[in-house]
């Protein structure tokens, strides 16, 4: 098998047993070497900038990512090019620097090159290396240990962990002074905390890292699971995807209120069901298509999110009319300042036998939306299912009738909140129901 990147694509290309083969015959010493070729394995995000003017670099990852392997072999080649260096290694306390970042499976010791002699106090926390640079283990959770020693580098793991994280860090910063270029790199999966939003909004912090499908040698299998189990909520988006999401102050809509509110079910046969419509101002705009029940206890479920972008009135209006014939919806309800006229224009064309309410909208987004934010909030409302792209709308409208989301409009939730307020607080008539033939 041939060296380097090469030897590697042809290791992840090749079936597990045929792999297994290939590593069988390298050797111990040659196996050793493969494996510890980092230029060979980094994949995209693991790299840190080369030659830029930064004091961070914030590794935002998810889980199995590679963010611990990143940082563990940015260390020792630090350790190689500086001889006389002073490293801070930081985790959440004591037993994870020791467990991940010196003894893990892809912590320092493991990293080393074959022939790199490293001598390990686990008892004093101090790690010496080859070269002779020193690093020295901290903890999160004790801000005072950081108070008064100096480094040149410094490693902090999983800070969104620490207990004392802004404390924490301050200490560590202050202390890194060593050197033309004292440099920090903070790996971490990403959590909504002071500390961590201030790095990322600092001077002189450059960003990398990414999802963890991002990493091709972690198992598809459990990549697989996890989707599965976590994919698109809120949690599956933080450990796994690695995207920050926090909550507005004043958001009418918190994640963790949404999660509470979340069946995970996926409900077809709702005696009531309704598509709310917010068509878009422009062709360039997204028009939301949201699909709502309630069952026969009165709770409203949020069904479906179809909603979709670049469509011209014809184009979203006929989604509109799939949306309603899939789910054999009893009514649409459609705001009518932005061409709501061309929904019932489009499902009257199309035989399309179902009551089309067109509403105005008097009040603002926020006004509208804090009745139907109550329903959620008391037990009345739930999400049938995931739906990202409209929570991160929901989540994004603030008490103050200001909008933070994606986005310039929260079509979505205006979609949404059309959609419930027919089916929760409005009154309910009898009406006919789309039906296959």
């Amino acid at each position: 098998m041939k060296p380097g990147k090469e030897g590697v694509e042809t290791l992840l290309a090749a079936e597990p047993e045929e792999a297994d083969r290939i590593l069988e015959e390298l050797g111990a010493d040659a196996l050793k070497r493969f494996l510890a070729d980092w230029p060979a394995w980094v994949h995209a995000g693991q790299e840190l900038p080369e030659g830029e003017d930064w004091q961070v670099c914030l590794m935002l990852g998810g889980r199995g990512f590679g963010k611990t392997r990143a940082g563990a072999e940015w260390i020792s080649q630090l350790a190689r090019d500086h001889p006389g260096a002073s490293i801070a290694l930081v985790a959440a306390n004591v037993d994870e620097a020791r467990e991940v970042m010196v003894e893990g499976r892809s912590g320092l010791l493991a990293v080393a090159r074959p022939g790199e002699e490293m001598l390990w106090e686990p008892s004093r926390g101090r790690l010496e290396f080859a070269s002779g640079a020193l690093a020295f283990t901290y903890s999160g959770a004790h801000a005072d240990s950081l108070r008064g020693p100096d480094h040149h580098f410094a490693w902090a793991d999983e800070l969104a962990k620490w207990k004392q994280a802004q404390d924490a860090w301050d200490n560590l910063m202050l202390g890194l002074r060593l050197g033309d270029t004292p440099r920090a790199l903070v790996t971490t999966t990403p959590r909504a905390i002071t500390a961590l939003k201030a790095i990322i909004g600092g001077e002189g912090t450059v960003r990398a890292g990414g999802p963890m499908s991002a990493n091709p040698h972690s198992s598809e299998r459990w990549r697989a699971a996890m989707i599965r189990k976590h994919g698109g909520t809120r949690l599956g988006r933080q450990e796994l995807e690695g995207e920050l999401i926090e909550d507005l102050e004043g958001a009418l809509w918190e994640r963790e209120a949404v999660e509470k509110q979340r069946t995970g079910t996926v409900l077809y046969d709702c005696p009531r069901i309704v598509v709310g419509v917010d068509p878009p101002a422009s062709v360039e705009g997204t028009c939301g298509i949201v699909v709502c029940g309630t069952d026969a206890d009165g709770p409203g479920y949020v069904l479906a999110d179809l909603s979709v972008a670049g469509l011209s009135p014809e184009g979203w209006a006929r989604k509109v009319a799939a949306a309603a014939e899939a789910w054999r919806a009893h009514r649409v309800v459609a705001e009518a300042n932005n061409g709501g006229k061309m929904v019932e224009a489009v499902l009257r064309g199309a035989d399309v036998n179902l009551p089309v309410k067109l509403v105005h909208a008097a009040e603002g987004k926020v006004a509208r939306a804090a009745p139907v934010a109550a329903l959620f909030e008391s037990g009345r409302a739930w999400f049938a299912g995931r739906f990202p792209a409209l929570e991160d709308e929901l989540c994004g409208l603030t008490w103050d009738g200001r909008y933070h989301g994606p986005g310039t409009s929260p079509d979505r939730a205006d979609a949404m909140v059309w959609a419930l307020t027919e089916l929760m607080l409005g009154k309910e008539p009898a009406e006919p129901r789309i039906r296959r033939l």
